[in-house]
């Protein structure tokens, strides 16, 4: 017994000694331990902070890096030292504190709508329905940010994670707040200097990713592939989309087709809102025989017009469903509209809702799903103290639900090695590499544009969708908008609104969608730079080269006392953005009959005309109600086919006319695939490099064929220089 016993004393000793330690106040190796760092990828590291949860965002999806294209950035150097990165963890929480400068700026932490520049806000990331306050509380609360000192972070954490971007003034600050007497100091501050960035993430520790880079969009480039990638749509993903009445039927839909062919507007895709279920809310996602009769034969018959189906669901189970007894075990303890809420992290879940949509779905030819109500609000979705077979709790699946349902419906579209693209209500860190784009109830026009620049700093995409519109103003200028985003979408699921409802300014609508359908090679080939090297099709302006105010400002050319354009510079830049390489957006709204556009250093000139426009400056931007301002940097090269109804003529052998802007020398892969089906992933595509040089004082052009995996490449590619 004595002897039993004295083993069991000195396991409890050597225990002791392998266990980290911790101090009075319960931080792991004292109050503020730095963790340690591992070079994983040039330009990133990884840490584990003490004992995180086994489930993060990432690999609650199976999200792993792109290696290879990681590998091939160019090495960067953290810009601090990574002991200045403080980590501690007491009573189930893990505090990170990160230094802020005086003049750094914070992008990120999520899909947030009024806010681009992030300091001096206080934030809780919760997946949830956007409510009209930039809380933390949205469709994708990604929890990465990124920093003008030269670096970005990722907090691998499925929690609800409390955020103090600069708010906090710490007692023993290194840079502390200069103290002022409100009685007397007309300069006294409610809100003094911070000099940290803290989180609070509500768990016994994390996993943190760094990434280091020259610029902000290479910083993003890392974090997009470290999470898996971006992707390539579907040729007819990029096409323009209709969302019918909530329950139309097959001789509704049928004729919705042919207005848009009569009015002679594109169109590529129909999305079929809840009554094309049985049941809805919850759903049976079976067909209703009563509007669709035949489904198969319907779905035929809107293909042979060239148009593809995408179907509305939410993934909760309705009891009239023929697969609720089956799937009854794998769900959660609560319901949603008293319909069953799928554990997608059981095989067996998966499996089953898997059989039922191919059965009901793939089989049937439709091409994707709008994912609704995964989002939020507290009142229809499931409480944290949810409980769910796997073992998730009702916080962690709120986090990983949107991320859920998008890789299993992706995955049973990629099984047929036939590429999606559909619409989601929630998103997070892990889902770059997922077709989908995020939308929602919330409907300001020039909010729906700083979204739009946000997505670019969380690796999801957003549409600003076109539902209705006060005015035939306000509804051509929203539907500009959207037809420069990653979807265009007329969402009439409410009121069947119609591209032609605003008679005098049809064409005007007419004309920027048949530009969208010229511009797709440029978008398409800015989409494969999203999925060969993480780079946002569209983004933020500071992601631009020479969009950088503290650059200019040791180059000596701004002084924001004297330059009203370092002024624009130092605000918050949220109503304009890059779409590809070389476009600028500058959306106009309802009341404009002008607006500011900043342009970049560098030459610009104007899409339309080619005629030079500013460098470096602010400029004053006029156009009627038939144009959107756009410009184009100089050296720009813009690929452009015919206007087409819709992409079934976009295969291969296409006629191109590039454009070229300015007079400076450039080169420009374009890219092309079959545009369906996965094997861009595995080298079935071609580029080809579109070169513009200087011969006898003039531009001239020349189109290289390079090495390729099929024969999508364009023909009869013709040059137009713009600007004289």
């Amino acid at each position: 017994m004595k002897q039993i016993f004295k083993i069991f004393l000195l396991a409890v000793i050597l225990y002791s000694f392998t266990q980290p330690k911790v101090s009075e106040n319960g931080s792991n190796m004292g109050k503020q331990n730095p963790p340690t760092w591992q070079q994983v990828y040039p330009g990133v590291w990884k840490s584990i902070v003490n004992e995180p949860s086994k489930l993060n965002l990432l690999n609650s999806v199976n999200a792993k890096p792109r290696a290879k294209a990681l590998a091939k950035m160019e090495d960067a150097d953290f810009p601090f030292e990574f002991s200045e990165i403080k980590a501690s963890s007491k009573k189930h929480k893990t505090f990170l504190r990160f230094p802020l400068e005086n003049d750094e700026q914070i992008y990120g932490f999520g899909l947030n709508f009024k806010t681009v520049q992030q300091r001096g806000r206080i934030m809780r990331l919760h997946v949830d329905h956007y409510g009209g306050q930039d809380n933390g509380r949205t469709h994708a609360p990604t929890p990465f940010f990124v920093s003008t000192k030269g670096y970005g972070v990722l907090i691998n954490s499925a929690k609800y994670i409390d955020v103090y971007v600069g708010t906090g003034v710490t007692k023993n600050s290194e840079n502390p707040a200069k103290s002022r007497d409100r009685n007397t100091d007309k300069n006294w501050n409610a809100q003094p200097k911070s000099d940290n960035i803290e989180l609070v993430i509500p768990d016994t520790g994390v996993e943190l990713i760094l990434f280091a880079g020259n610029s902000i969009q290479e910083i993003v480039q890392r974090y997009n592939l470290y999470c898996g990638g971006g992707f390539i749509p579907p040729k007819w993903g990029l096409g323009f989309w209709q969302r019918t009445p909530t329950l139309y039927n097959e001789k509704d839909v049928l004729k919705e087709i042919k207005g848009f062919e009569k009015n002679n507007f594109p169109l590529d895709v129909v999305g079929l809102e809840p009554g094309w279920h049985s049941n809805s809310y919850p759903c049976t996602f079976e067909w209703d025989k009563t509007r669709f009769p035949d489904p198969k034969k319907f779905v035929q018959k809107v293909s042979d017009n060239g148009i593809h189906l995408n179907s509305w669901i939410n993934p909760y189970v309705s009891p009239d469903a023929k697969i609720y007894k089956d799937i009854a075990p794998f769900t959660g303890s609560h319901t949603v509209w008293t319909g069953l809420v799928p554990d997608f992290n059981m095989p067996e879940a998966r499996k089953i809702m898997t059989d039922q949509f191919q059965e009901d779905v793939l089989s049937v030819g439709v091409s994707g799903l709008k994912i609704d109500e995964v989002d939020g609000f507290d009142n229809w979705l499931w409480p944290d103290n949810a409980t769910f077979p796997s073992g998730i709790d009702g916080e962690t699946m709120r986090c990983i639900y949107g991320l859920q349902v998008q890789k299993w419906s992706t995955d049973m579209f990629r099984k047929n090695n036939t590429r999606t693209y559909g619409l989601v209500r929630a998103s997070n860190a892990g889902g770059v590499s997922f077709p989908y784009v995020i939308y929602n109830d919330y409907y300001k026009h020039e909010d729906f544009i700083t979204a739009l620049i946000n997505s670019s700093f969380s690796g999801v995409l957003w549409t600003p969708e076109v539902r209705h519109s006060e005015s035939s103003e306000e509804w051509v200028r929203r539907m500009q908008s959207v037809c420069f985003s990653p979807m265009a979408m007329i969402n009439a699921w409410a009121d069947g609104t119609k591209p032609w409802s605003y008679p005098d300014v049809y064409k005007y609508c007419q004309d920027v969608a048949n530009l969208r359908m010229q511009l797709l090679p440029y978008l398409y080939t800015a989409f494969s730079e999203y999925y060969l090297k993480g780079i946002p099709p569209f983004r933020a302006m500071v992601m631009e080269p020479g969009f950088d105010h503290k650059t200019l400002a040791k180059k000596g050319k701004l002084s924001s006392t004297l330059n009203p354009y370092a002024m624009a510079l130092k605000k918050e830049v949220k109503d304009q953005y890059m779409m590809g390489k070389y476009l600028l957006v500058a959306p106009m709204f309802k009341g404009q009959k002008s607006r500011k556009v900043i342009l970049p250093q560098g030459k610009w000139y104007d899409f339309y005309t080619g005629k030079f426009v500013g460098d470096g400056k602010v400029i004053t931007a006029k156009y009627g109600l038939d144009k959107i301002p756009l410009y184009v940097k100089d050296g720009g090269i813009i690929p452009m086919m015919p206007a087409m109804k819709n992409t079934t003529g976009w295969l291969k052998n296409v006629p191109i006319e590039v454009r070229v802007y300015g007079h400076a020398p450039e080169e420009y892969l374009l890219y092309n695939d079959d545009g369906q089906t996965y094997n861009y992933e595995i080298g079935e595509y071609t580029q080809q490099l579109l070169k513009v040089f200087g011969k006898n004082g003039k531009l001239d052009g020349l189109v290289i064929p390079l090495e390729s995996g099929g024969n999508w490449a364009y023909k009869d590619i013709k040059w137009k220089f713009m600007s004289k």
